[in-house]
């Protein structure tokens, strides 16, 4: 379903005497539809880069990255937003609007896709209830907790009903307990048939999943296992 085809991305330095940042280096490794992976490694390892060269939000320096067979950077860029829809992201920080209520955040994304208002109406009330959050459809974000905001992030990322979910740091603001929650509803949805790639340090979380584990480091991926564990 996605492929990493010797992908190196090389940021170069704009200041004078700097080297050029190696990102990525040579780095191949598929994911079959309905995976559960999980990426880790330490802060600036290349975990971030690789989901966004997935998005097509950046490109490599070397290498081709597939989607269903289709290189993401030949795609035309007013294209690429079908792409997207096929992809659903979900961030450490949430991107919730703050003048929004649950329900409107989930519906707003619903609407830049152009569903109509009974599509919205009938999936919107759905979508909560699969992350937990029927019960919180007219709170803000301001109301919520931090899991609760996550889950909210990732209501807005099945909107459009994603083959693949991107979970960037999902739990990087969240305390153990929200934690163990939101990768629930993460294995939950992967259950249900969505391909899964969470990019995480968590070590606690990667050792209990007993799910395949990609480990990266400076750039290179050094173990790739099936039922893998946090080791740097």
């Amino acid at each position: 379903m996605i492929k990493f085809q010797n992908i190196t991305k090389i940021y170069p330095s704009h200041a004078p005497g700097f080297k050029p940042t190696i990102a990525l280096a040579d780095v191949s490794f598929e994911v079959k539809a309905k995976d559960f992976v999980s990426i880790v490694g330490k802060s600036g390892a290349g975990k971030t880069t690789l989901l966004k060269l997935l998005l097509a939000e950046e490109k490599p320096t070397k290498g081709t990255v597939l989607f269903k067979k289709q290189d993401v950077h030949s795609i035309e860029p007013e294209e690429l937003p079908y792409l997207r829809r096929k992809i659903g992201a979900v961030f450490q920080d949430y991107k919730l609007l703050s003048s929004k209520t649950t329900y409107e955040n989930v519906a707003y994304i619903m609407e830049v896709i152009g569903a109509s208002d009974k599509e919205i109406k009938k999936a919107v009330p759905i979508i909560l209830e699969i992350v937990g959050l029927g019960d919180r459809a007219n709170n803000f974000p301001a109301q919520l907790s931090g899991g609760e905001r996550q889950r909210a992030a990732i209501a807005r990322a099945l909107t459009h009903r994603p083959e693949v979910i991107l979970a960037d740091e999902p739990t990087g603001n969240l305390d153990p307990y929200h934690t163990l929650d939101i990768i629930e509803l993460l294995l939950k949805i992967n259950r249900m048939g969505t391909t899964v790639i969470l990019s995480t340090h968590d070590k606690a979380t990667i050792n209990k999943l007993g799910k395949r584990v990609i480990t990266l480091e400076n750039g290179k991926v050094v173990r790739d296992e099936k039922k893998g564990r946090f080791i740097l």
